[in-house]
């Protein structure tokens, strides 16, 4: 019997992603709650399986050479995944490269000005209510990912995914990140994008995956002392020696 997929996990978009993935592809898995906002992701424990203190993370009890295996990075987990699987990695060394491109394209583009859009957007201005301080910020980083979604509106001239005419794990870790009313965008100038949000958005297992810890969030008060603490938590990290 398949023993299930351990998943460190929180429901974010990094998180999504994985959740995503493993639906469509079918996998067991057991969801091990990581709330970032306590600093959970700080445990020793954990820092043996994700060295950089982030979820998502797994361990697979049974990796490629029948021992258990653990990983790190959301895109590293997609990749092994589809490996594991034979599945959403394209069939050819062609179709394989273009999912790569997109792929890193979204961990080292979309996903990081994402989030810092969000953070300027929302977060900081709780942390520093002088706006003018934050301006400089949230309009380069709002303009950002306005030139993003404008790659991925080309990108999409002539097909339905974003490696091509087939879905692939390259669209399963940029979906989650296109939230424009956070991002201050307006899908309506991307007719594209558009509707490859609801494409994706219509699949069974992208929803089941999107709705999965969606009770772990705990409504706190944000002038609360939790909140702080969780703030600080998030946004104020140093290495540790």
């Amino acid at each position: 019997m398949t023993q299930p997929i351990e998943l460190y996990y929180w429901p974010t978009p990094n998180g999504w992603k994985v959740t995503i993935a493993l639906e469509e592809m079918g996998l067991p898995y057991e969801v091990k709650p990581v709330n970032i906002g306590l600093g959970e992701q700080f445990e020793p424990d954990f820092l043996k399986i994700s060295p950089n203190n982030r979820m998502p993370a797994i361990v697979d009890p049974d990796g490629p050479d029948g021992q258990p295996i653990s990983i790190f990075e959301s895109g590293a987990i997609l990749q092994y995944l589809a490996r594991k699987t034979g599945q959403f990695y394209g069939s050819d060394p062609r179709e394989q490269a273009a999912v790569e491109e997109w792929l890193f394209w979204q961990m080292g583009g979309l996903g990081p000005m994402c989030g810092q859009a969000h953070h300027f957007r929302t977060y900081a201005k709780k942390i520093e209510p002088d706006e003018s301080k934050l301006e400089y910020g949230e309009n380069r980083y709002t303009n950002e990912v306005h030139r993003l979604y404008g790659v991925i509106e080309r990108g999409l001239e002539g097909r339905d995914y974003l490696a091509g005419d087939f879905y692939s794990i390259a669209d399963m870790a940029a979906w989650p990140w296109i939230l424009p009313e956070g991002q201050g965008q307006d899908l309506d100038e991307f007719p594209r994008l558009k509707a490859w949000v609801e494409r994706v958005g219509a699949r069974e297992a992208v929803k089941t995956g999107r709705r999965v810890g969606k009770d772990l969030f705990k409504s706190l008060d944000e002038d609360s002392e939790d909140m702080k603490k969780a703030r600080a938590v998030l946004f104020g990290q140093r290495a540790k020696s």
